[in-house]
């Protein structure tokens, strides 16, 4: 297993999770190529984006349906700050992993955290495990459990 996937499921332990991470023979880079490899729908997919909050900037993480696009404007409303994208390296600077196998955890500092109220729909979902072709199946009431993050409509 890939180093950063072997945080991912290391961190999953010892959070008292018995997820499996899987590695992929092909990139899970975007929603698209995950859902293929895996086999579900894209809405099944949790794709972590990490953004910069202008005011302070820091991360934010969102987790969302692989289908929604994030309407940036509505979440800057959610956490009264201006977003702004997020360079790859912030992205692993905050994270420790790179922009397409960002994790929604394990990541080397706290990372405030939305999650997209769509993932609810679904019995399981599918995020990504510390690289671009490891993944870890789910539930979005084990995402919760897992980021402490808030459900907000992300579109």
């Amino acid at each position: 297993m890939k180093e950063s996937a072997l945080v991912i499921q290391t961190k999953l332990q010892s959070l008292g999770f018995d997820n499996q991470v899987v590695e992929l023979p092909d990139s899970a880079r975007t929603a698209q190529e995950a859902a293929d490899a895996i086999g579900c729908t894209v809405a099944q997919i949790a794709k972590s984006i990490i953004f910069r909050m202008k005011n302070t900037n820091t991360p934010l993480l969102v987790v969302a349906s692989g289908i929604n696009r994030i309407n940036e404007k509505h979440i800057a409303k959610v956490i009264e700050d201006k977003l702004s994208k997020a360079d790859a390296e912030f992205v692993r600077e905050h994270t420790g992993f790179v922009i397409g196998g960002v994790a929604p955890i394990g990541h080397v500092s706290e990372i405030p955290t939305l999650i997209d109220e769509d993932l609810f729909q679904y019995d399981t979902i599918w995020a990504a495990a510390g690289h671009p072709k490891a993944v870890f199946q789910l539930t979005a009431d084990e995402l919760l459990q897992l980021t402490g993050g808030k459900i907000v409509a992300v579109k």
